[in-house]
């Protein structure tokens, strides 16, 4: 199993409906094969500039890849992400011992 995960600041002012946009059209990336448990997170703590996270989980490394290369993720990384992201963090962890 492979968490992928990121955290990010998106370049929009907060509770704006640019913002609102991304949020519901990234809801796009659950529906790609392979992906399973995903979801979006509000970043609370302070001790970071994060406001928001995505979390999605694929059973090996050949679904992971598929999901890279899905035509969806491609064009949302295209179209929203590049253009509207200001800063992130990606993380990508398997269980420890497995």
């Amino acid at each position: 199993m492979i968490r992928h995960t990121v955290a990010f600041r998106l370049r929009h002012p907060s509770g704006s409906a640019e913002e609102r946009s991304f949020l519901a059209e990234a809801e796009s990336l659950a529906a790609i094969p392979g992906v399973e448990r995903f979801e979006q997170l509000d970043q609370v703590s302070s001790k970071n500039a994060y406001a928001f996270g995505f979390s999605m989980e694929f059973a090996d490394q050949a679904a992971y890849d598929g999901y890279n290369a899905h035509p969806v993720h491609v064009a949302f990384v295209r179209d929203r992400w590049v253009p509207e992201v200001e800063e992130f963090l990606e993380l990508d962890y398997v269980p420890l011992g497995g």
